[in-house]
């Protein structure tokens, strides 16, 4: 993935949090969200702290049967003593990647679980798995 200098986050992202990109023939959707529980932007009144930044990176691919194949991957930003967070142009490339090497993941153990239960005799007279 390139990073978008001109960009705080390394991407164009809508004023929700969201983009949408292309990476390796994969549509991925990143959201990019604090982790507060509130609407107002500030430090916690408790703690002081802001809350971390979290992005999310995530995709499917699906194939006959309804049979479908997921991607997911997810980087936190913290913030730095009491300071909100510093945007991280790395972080969706780290989160997109993360997403793609957990779509191997997820391919190469469901091949292994398929392969698993291919019957290696088709013989029906036999008491093959």
């Amino acid at each position: 993935m390139d990073i978008d200098t001109s960009q705080p986050w390394g991407l164009a992202i809508d004023f929700a949090g969201r983009a949408t990109l292309t990476e390796a023939g994969h549509t991925v959707h990143v959201n990019v969200s604090d982790t507060s529980l509130s609407d107002i932007i500030g430090p916690d009144s408790i703690t002081g702290t802001y809350s971390p930044v979290n992005i999310t990176a995530q995709f499917t691919e699906t194939g006959a049967n309804n049979s479908v194949l997921r991607g997911y991957g997810r980087v936190t930003v913290l913030p730095v003593g009491t300071a909100p967070v510093v945007p991280d142009q790395t972080a969706i490339q780290r989160a997109v990647a993360a997403a793609l090497a957990n779509f191997e993941q997820n391919t190469a153990a469901y091949s292994a679980l398929c392969a698993e239960w291919t019957p290696t005799d088709t013989d029906p007279g036999t008491d093959a798995p």
